[in-house]
């Protein structure tokens, strides 16, 4: 092998780990900002679920300071949460930005059929890669409100990792995969392909310079809003089935991700399949929106270290 393709050789691996490494640190970021939020969201569906009076943010925040738990119950999961971005953010943004960069290279331009197809793509793959930790993480948020006698009791990542495995089996890791994998697709479907779209678009309407702050800020605003609206109700019934523990009967309250969608609409209504959805939306579309602007900001970065 020659002096020059060696070189050759090893800037192509960079570029092509380029773009997961980028989507991981950009959701890592976004999840220090946004954690207390998120907690906030799954204490909401919990204390909602079978058909219990509406609870609000407020009511959340009051109850929790209330029962003396700190302001570090805010961020408990907060491992879980970046292990999560790791494997889920990494995979999904990775797969969706080398699908669409290869797509354009090869035909100039994507369209919005392609760019949904590559964020489903991007979703199905990264969500099944991340369930483990996401499960991990809705039962360490969720664990306080159960029982005392059913509380699983994980004092962190690694513990709540080890015991399910030898507790449940290596499979229940993967628990809820199928409404996590219909959520992230539901929610890339919703985030990556709407953010480029309208960031393209708004740059031909433009005269001025391209890719602004404002147009990223505005692109980024719209998908924050089309993919939490979208995948809401697959976030509920997720986290409904990831943090159910087993009745005295020894059975589960939900058998599978149809069960507990329609025993959720004729136990609690339609309508709340999207209970919490100011607090869902005030977390989704801003980790959305500073998703995708730390991811633009290092890919330029990215750019202009390439081209030295």
């Amino acid at each position: 092998m020659s002096s020059s393709s060696a070189p050759a050789k090893k800037n192509g691996i960079l570029q092509t780990i380029q773009p997961f490494a980028i989507g991981g640190m950009s959701g890592m970021a976004s999840t220090c900002i946004i954690q207390p939020v998120d907690m906030i969201k799954v204490q909401i569906q919990v204390r909602s679920e079978g058909g219990k009076a509406n609870v609000g943010p407020v009511q959340v925040v009051k109850q929790i300071l209330s029962e003396g738990k700190g302001l570090s119950f805010f961020y408990k999961g907060l491992d879980s949460a970046l292990i999560r971005q790791i494997t889920y953010t990494t995979v999904r943004m990775g797969i969706y930005k080398s699908l669409f960069e290869n797509h354009k290279k090869q035909h100039g331009n994507v369209s919005l059929a392609y760019k949904s197809l590559f964020g489903l793509t991007g979703g199905f793959i990264g969500a099944f890669c991340g369930n483990p930790a996401d499960l991990i993480l809705i039962r360490l948020q969720a664990d306080q409100n159960l029982p005392p006698e059913t509380r699983r009791n994980y004092r962190n990542f690694a513990d709540a990792f080890s015991r399910i495995i030898k507790e449940e089996g290596v499979t229940s890791l993967w628990r809820g995969a199928v409404p996590t994998i219909i959520r992230a697709m539901a929610l890339n479907f919703g985030m990556l392909g709407p953010f480029d779209e309208v960031k393209e678009r708004l740059n031909k309407m433009t005269a001025g310079p391209k890719d602004t702050l404002s147009i990223r800020l505005t692109a980024s605003a719209i998908a924050g809003f089309l993919c939490s609206f979208i995948c809401l109700p697959f976030d509920n019934v997720k986290t409904k089935l990831q943090k159910m523990a087993k009745l005295p009967d020894g059975t589960y309250p939900y058998k599978s991700f149809v069960d507990c969608f329609s025993k959720s609409i004729r136990n609690e209504g339609f309508t709340k399949l999207w209970v919490g959805f100011p607090t869902f939306y005030f977390r989704i579309a801003p980790h959305a929106m500073l998703t995708l602007l730390f991811q633009d900001y290092l890919t330029d970065l990215a750019k202009k270290r390439n081209s030295k």
